[in-house]
């Protein structure tokens, strides 16, 4: 094992701790390594053909991004489709076999393992998925044929899961395992996501103990602190690498290492356990992937790239709300320019996970500085005057905005526009999305056209309930083959917008990306190939209004070589555009059009 891990260790824990610790870490890694060779050889568990096909579709870990144009990943929970007698794995597994393979690569399963509170993320047993979802059987099945996410909830537990039993039952190692304090600790610099105190009291049988509790009276955090459970949870991660998991999120990230007098959020422990993660799978799992889920303001978002050592993806948190204030006004001005700011590649190796929509809301703490006070409260009361709510965090200052709580299709498509205008100005906004540099993230409801499910937020009390609806299975496959339904028209239109990205190596991750300057309505990229993917550009044009609108460009600024046509990759259309001079042309766009025009550059 090498050295960086010995001195994380150390930076960590100190240097006998650590090297204690990097030696129990050694006995882990040679165990896990003797486990999959027997995988290997075992037919039975695995058979050796499903390993090598897993093993040639994972990504590369060859010195370049090991995703490409090709790549994007829907975002789904396990039990989204719902049949009777039959497990909802099984029935994502068909789902994603049918209507998936060809033009998405990978799938994000939220957390499927047994749990007590929010949605999957209170985790009972990391080891086990939900029996009444299905089987790590069919986990494994997945993973065959598509790269598959999934989360290491880090943080925190369940309060019902075996280590906090422990805790409470004062068995060893468990009572080392989670934070309890004084209840007259200091807590006034944690910095709090939530409006609930951050200690809970717990009955224990040492008698009552104030627990640290970041999220939910439900959920306790761990305590890294205690290097037995960062081995623990290093052990659970080799599980997931057995299991077939390439992708691992590193859920709420930020909040991992408690120390009073600090925030206790992106603490440089916490990025030194990015790091040691890091480390440890580029050398056991060359290609497996870190994601850090970080909701915070982009600058703070941006350092779990660290040096190009800790995260391969960070999540664009603040693309969601720049796309809903830029379609509510009509007015690209704020995208354009932060679009513009983070269009370079963020380093080699490294990329963003672009995603508008997922299973929780849209935060608007990543866009503090970037819209206005005035702004962001017109887009919480478009918010609640389309069916949404807004959640709330405490601070010194009291409470403020934290999220929003909305379906994106019912957020950004006002019921007044006809249903194939709400259909149009929703997939435009899904253009972008799919357009920037990076790999894009596609919420599994935005990709099925579904809307604001408030009698699910209304009936559980928990208002991120309005985006997680679940479906039945037989009625999603009969509206997605029923043309002209709102499912089928999404569907369909996601589906040749994607189908356009994975030919077109202009939109690699790593390609050449520049915001062009435009009319507010109207919001243009464009996208260039790397020189090793040929001499092509591509300009994508998305107009946001519900009016026509009108742009201008310089074939100087596309680079474009002397033939004065494009091709439009989206309809496979010979485009002309109208020449104002031999250097300078207009495009003119219907309401919510969009254009991605192929073109060859000089």
């Amino acid at each position: 094992m090498n050295q960086k891990i010995l001195e994380l260790l150390q930076f960590l824990y100190g240097p006998q701790v650590g090297k204690e610790t990097f030696q129990k870490l050694e006995e882990r890694l040679s165990k896990w390594r003797r486990e999959v060779e027997k995988d290997r050889r075992n037919a039975t568990s695995r058979p050796a053909m499903e390993y090598a096909a897993l093993e040639a579709d994972s990504p590369k870990s060859n010195g370049e991004f090991p995703l490409s144009e090709r790549d994007s990943i829907v975002i789904t929970y396990g039990d989204q489709f719902q049949k009777p007698g039959v497990k909802p794995l099984k029935l994502l597994r068909e789902f994603s076999r049918i209507f998936l393979e060809g033009t998405v690569t990978g799938i994000h399963i939220l957390p499927f393992y047994p749990f007590s509170s929010d949605d999957g993320f209170s985790v009972i047993d990391y080891r086990q998925v939900n029996p009444d979802w299905g089987t790590w059987e069919d986990i494994q099945a997945l993973s065959g044929s598509f790269l598959l996410m999934a989360d290491l909830v880090l943080n925190h537990c369940s309060v019902k899961s075996p280590w906090f039993r422990g805790f409470l039952e004062g068995e060893d190692p468990y009572t080392r395992y989670f934070l309890s304090l004084s209840p007259d600790a200091d807590v006034s610099k944690v910095f709090r996501p939530r409006t609930h105190p951050l200690l809970t009291r717990f009955p224990t049988k040492q008698g009552d103990r104030w627990v640290w509790t970041t999220f939910s009276e439900d959920q306790v955090d761990l305590n890294y602190g205690e290097p037995a459970v960062l081995l623990e949870m290093i052990d659970v991660l080799l599980f997931y690498l057995r299991m077939g998991i390439r992708i691992l999120r590193l859920d709420a990230i930020a909040y991992l290492w408690k120390e009073l007098g600090t925030p206790c959020i992106h603490h440089p422990k916490t990025h030194a356990v990015v790091k040691l993660l890091r480390a440890l799978v580029d050398e056991v799992a060359p290609g497996t992937l870190l994601i850090t889920e970080t909701n915070v303001p982009h600058q703070e978002n941006l350092s779990y790239f660290g040096e190009g050592d800790e995260a391969h993806l960070v999540y664009q948190f603040a693309l969601p709300p720049l796309l809903m204030d830029a379609f509510l006004r009509a007015d690209s001005r704020h995208l354009q320019e932060w679009a513009s700011t983070i269009i370079k590649a963020p380093g080699e190796g490294v990329s963003f996970f672009n995603f508008a929509a997922s299973h929780d809301g849209i935060g608007v703490l990543p866009v503090q500085g970037i819209l206005t006070e005035e702004e962001l409260s017109g887009m919480i009361r478009a918010v609640e005057e389309r069916g949404g709510y807004v959640s709330y965090k405490a601070t010194p200052e009291g409470e403020v905005p934290y999220e929003l709580n909305i379906n994106f299709f019912s957020g950004i498509s006002e019921t007044t526009l006809s249903e194939n205008l709400r259909v149009r100005k929703f997939l435009t906004s899904q253009s972008i999305l799919l357009a920037l540099s990076g790999v894009p993230g596609i919420y599994i409801h935005s990709l099925l056209g579904s809307e604001n499910d408030r009698r699910g937020a209304e009936e559980s009390g928990i208002k991120r309930r309005i985006n997680r609806e679940k479906l039945l299975y037989d009625r999603v496959q009969d509206e997605l083959s029923t043309r002209g339904t709102l499912r089928e028209q999404v569907f369909s239109g996601f589906e040749q917008l994607l189908r356009a990205r994975v030919q077109e190596p202009a939109f690699h991750p790593m390609a050449e990306a520049r915001v062009l300057p435009t009319p507010k309505e109207v919001f243009a990229l464009l996208r260039l190939r790397r020189p090793q993917d040929g001499n092509r550009g591509v300009l994508c044009v998305s107009n946001l209004n519900h009016k026509p609108a009108e742009a201008s460009f310089k074939a100087a600024d596309l680079r474009m070589g002397e033939e004065r046509y494009f091709t439009d990759l989206i309809t496979g259309d010979v485009f002309y555009p109208s020449w104002e001079t031999y250097s300078q042309f207009s495009l003119e766009l219907q309401p919510f059009e969009v254009l991605w025009l192929a073109y060859q550059r000089r």
